[in-house]
């Protein structure tokens, strides 16, 4: 059993004897659980918000996050330590002391006009932390209201704190706030939470925790990129059924944390074949990645090797690009997850940015993984102009290449694309990608293995059916094309009560022609342009 902490109560941190529990929990989570790390000398959530609210000339500060309590909490332990009153504000409880539940007292103030009104007037210095105002600022006399607010805030050394799910867009108000962002959790903190999580569980219902240091470590680790709250709930529902937190329950984290980033809409978990056996041809992108599997390891800082950044796929649509991505994942047992672009972006000014900047501050938490942008020409469309969209594909773009410049996160990057002609010249350029790979159709030797694969994968042995008529029929068809006519030749045989085979396939395969044949002049294209400026995956 890992000893490295006890269920037992009366071994709480001593700020917890003789307040109320939740109160107490909630006060010594947020002023002694606050060690955030992203680097090594990063300061802790608390130090950033007081260090802002000591230089800020604004009025007001504007807090975009999930985690309401911790945000609240934050505030209120930044007020204490610089001696200021702090108040907060909620449609359904008005405008109260912040260190004393709503009690529903103060329902006068309970309208966002009222509330804000009241603030205007109030001379007493201190914080005022408005919880879930954004939705009501699109109303003229809030708006107006909030700005009157901010106008004497300044004056009666006042700070209004705007607290939200999500980012307040309004431009009348955003010129008036300073942004604060609240840092996910590291490791360390993880496992502050997590502790404190099953001793609270504990206290309710007792339950036994008996697991070795290199699974609670396993644990900690999975839980990564996940908020304070996420976490919290996982421990919860692992715990509730058996009442035993074991090596067990780390595929049921796993499961759960798939859940929460799926969720969130911007990375997605991809599973990988379990062996590069699975995957047919690419023989130099194979041997490329067990070169690279050494500075994967902790020893690669030993031998003065720096880990591999990413690699960019250029190819025939269908070719296998994106099974390159899975191959990766497959040889070097890492995660891997998808940034869909497309899905970054949003109608409020700043927003797309914002959502860049936390896809990719996810993907370094959860690190080491393979993070994929499949089609990246086509999520960034109009990068190569500003006047489409106001140059927001651009500022985007240019985000992601300084990210994939500086970032030190063991993240490593697979970006495949199609069209040659939209990608800019900074793209290529060395630094960015440790290689540019061009996938193309597959020769015969990675045919015969493709069709093996289909074959095996769809309850046919290939050796009832003659596989040189076949390598030779599908001389031009990418992996993805092959599959398909192994697939339509199933149907068919299913449907007419009959067995595959070889006459049946060859059927299937001159009744579809590949796309090497109807774009026949792109491919060429795409292949002259990459022949001396990419190395052959195959």
């Amino acid at each position: 059993m890992y000893h490295g902490w006890t269920c037992d109560a009366n071994q709480m941190h001593p700020v917890r004897q003789g307040l109320c529990r939740e109160r107490a929990y909630r006060s010594w989570y947020s002023t002694r659980a606050l060690v955030l790390t992203l680097t090594s000398m990063a300061e802790s959530n608390l130090d950033r918000l007081r260090n802002l609210m000591k230089v800020t000339s604004q009025p007001a500060v504007t807090i975009a996050t999930a985690e309401e309590v911790y945000a609240l909490n934050l505030v209120r332990d930044a007020a204490a330590d610089q001696g200021m009153a702090c108040f907060r504000w909620t449609l359904t409880g008005g405008l109260g002391d912040a260190t004393i539940e709503d009690d529903g007292s103060a329902q006068d103030t309970a309208s966002p006009e009222k509330a804000l009104a009241s603030i205007a007037r109030d001379r007493r210095p201190g914080i005022y932390a408005l919880l879930d105002l954004g939705p009501h600022i699109g109303d003229a006399k809030v708006s107006r209201a909030l700005r009157e607010a901010m106008f004497r805030a300044n004056e009666q050394a006042q700070l209004i704190v705007l607290i939200d799910h999500e980012r307040i867009a309004a431009p009348a108000i955003r010129q008036y706030a300073a942004e604060f962002e609240i840092h996910p959790p590291d490791i360390e903190e993880i496992e502050r939470v997590v502790r404190s999580q099953l001793r609270s569980h504990h206290r309710h219902t007792p339950i036994e925790v008996d697991v070795k240091r290199s699974e609670w470590e396993a644990m900690i680790r999975n839980l990564r990129g996940l908020t304070r709250r996420q976490i919290r709930n996982i421990v919860s529902e692992v715990v509730r059924d058996d009442h035993r937190f074991d090596s067990h329950d780390l595929p049921e984290i796993i499961a759960r944390k798939r859940e929460y980033v799926r969720a969130d809409g911007l990375l997605e978990f991809i599973d990988a074949p379990a062996s590069l056996d699975d995957i047919g041809g690419l023989k130099t992108l194979k041997k490329w990645l067990s070169s690279r599997l050494l500075t994967t390891e902790a020893e690669a800082e030993e031998h003065g090797l720096d880990s591999p950044r990413g690699v960019l796929m250029l190819g025939v649509q269908g070719a296998g690009k994106s099974l390159c991505a899975k191959a990766i994942s497959t040889a070097w047992k890492r995660p891997l997850l998808r940034l869909d672009p497309t899905a970054l972006y949003d109608r409020y000014v700043g927003a797309s940015e914002d959502r860049l900047r936390t896809a990719l501050r996810q993907a370094e938490l959860m690190a080491p993984i393979i993070l994929w942008i499949d089609e990246i020409e086509k999520g960034f469309a109009s990068m190569g102009n500003t006047s489409g969209d106001g140059g927001l594909s651009r500022r985007m773009f240019g985000s992601l290449l300084t990210w994939m410049q500086e970032h030190r996160e063991p993240v490593f990057l697979v970006a495949t694309a199609n069209d040659i002609e939209s990608l800019p010249p900074e793209l290529m350029r060395k630094g960015r990608f440790d290689e540019i790979f061009f996938v193309d159709l597959p020769a015969e030797e990675a045919r015969d293995a493709i069709l093996k694969i289909h074959l095996r994968k769809r309850q046919l042995d290939p050796k009832d059916f003659d596989l040189p008529a076949l390598i030779e029929i599908t001389d031009g068809y990418s992996g993805a094309e092959i599959e398909q006519g192994i697939v339509s030749a199933r149907h068919e045989a299913f449907a007419s009560r009959e067995k595959v085979t070889t006459q049946r396939l060859i059927e299937v395969f001159k009744a579809s022609p590949p796309l090497s044949v109807t774009m026949a002049e792109k491919v060429a294209e795409l292949r002259h342009w990459a022949q001396d400026r990419c190395v052959m995956a195959d």
